[in-house]
């Protein structure tokens, strides 16, 4: 075998691993929709929507509730995150990393702001305005932002088929939001907040895949999401959550009351799901680029829509289930071109 083939063989071998790491991600992620959705009516979060709603009314309630488990659900993360490095013996890499802030650690703490925040919290607002299946799907217009902000920023390639992928998504997206908001305008019911949720995970999740996509080209992955989901726990705990409870929220006493088994239980099945599926998400932008990274993780929500079905018996609207399907539509399509235009991934 020539140099040429094996240089073809190894680039082949590369790209089908890339692709089933963003496969390995959708599942993990359409999976952590279970136990996003099951812990709004867990105590002490359910009691704590109760009592914030009397004095303050259901929006904030909802909001500052959601505020409370998106910070519990980055803490629990990070700690899976941490378990995984110790059975992989990179401490040692955790903490050089660490160090080097200026071109390496500065990305990930970038990526935490607009994955934490911005994404999950927005995801957990969509959960608890308009419910699981809404925000599963609302999210798949991420990639678009992604693609775009790759292809602007570094220069990441985007060919004929990953533009038509991204055109067939934006429709998927429009149905979705489109559909939902026609049928409440005309009850008078607009669920505003809800569809902001959608549109904030969606923006949020691309911004941040653009950012790590650089972060990545001089770090490690398993120790670049690590910084990451650090990032988001200081923002939390140490900003977010203190300044609420500064403003008369009952943070700390709503808190300390989440430590009880079957909260716990639920919390950590998040932080496993959610922590793995991001290792994968993570493992596949150095392979096959954040474009097509994203784009087979798009097939998370379909993995979500099933899910919620087989365990709440839900049924999304008909909108909801033709943008979905439009949108893992593109995702095939971003995902199917010829292999040979990714032996490199950027232009330059």
């Amino acid at each position: 075998m020539d140099l040429k083939a094996l240089k073809k063989q190894e680039s082949k071998r590369k790209i089908s691993k890339g692709y089933m790491w963003a496969l390995f991600c959708a599942v993990f992620w359409g999976i952590w929709y279970l136990p996003g959705t099951v812990v709004w009516v867990l105590n002490p979060f359910d009691s704590m929507y109760g009592a914030i709603a009397e004095t303050s009314g259901d929006g904030t309630s909802l909001i500052i509730t959601a505020v409370l488990i998106t910070a519990f659900n980055a803490l629990t993360v990070m700690l899976a995150l941490m378990l995984w490095n110790g059975v992989l013996g990179k401490y040692g890499e955790l903490v050089r990393t660490m160090k080097e802030f200026h071109p390496c650690s500065k990305w990930f703490f970038l990526a935490s702001i607009f994955g934490g925040p911005m994404a999950i919290l927005g995801s957990f607002i969509a959960m608890g305005f308009i419910g699981g299946a809404f925000a599963a799907v609302a999210a798949l217009l991420y990639p678009v932002v992604g693609s775009i902000l790759a292809y602007y920023w570094y220069g990441e390639k985007i060919s004929k088929r990953a533009a038509l992928g991204i055109g067939i998504i934006i429709l998927g997206g429009i149905t979705i939001f489109g559909g939902g908001l026609l049928t409440e305008l005309s009850s008078g019911n607009v669920q505003w907040i809800g569809y902001l949720g959608g549109l904030m995970a969606a923006a949020g999740w691309g911004i941040e895949g653009a950012i790590a996509g650089k972060g990545l080209d001089i770090s490690e992955p398993d120790v670049g999401l690590t910084l990451r989901f650090v990032g988001e726990n200081i923002i939390w705990w140490i900003i977010i959550v203190p300044l609420l409870a500064f403003v008369g929220f009952p943070m700390y006493s709503f808190a300390f009351q989440a430590f009880e088994p079957l909260t716990l239980l639920v919390l950590i099945f998040a932080g496993i799901t959610f922590g793995f599926c991001y290792v994968c998400w993570y493992k596949s932008f150095p392979l096959i680029g954040v474009g097509r990274g994203q784009g087979i993780g798009n097939l998370y929500g379909l993995f979500a829509i099933i899910f919620i079905f087989l365990f709440f018996g839900d049924v999304p609207e008909w909108t909801i289930l033709v943008g979905g399907t439009l949108c893992v539509i593109g995702s095939f399509a971003m995902i199917t071109e010829d292999t040979s235009e990714l032996e490199t991934l950027r232009g330059e």
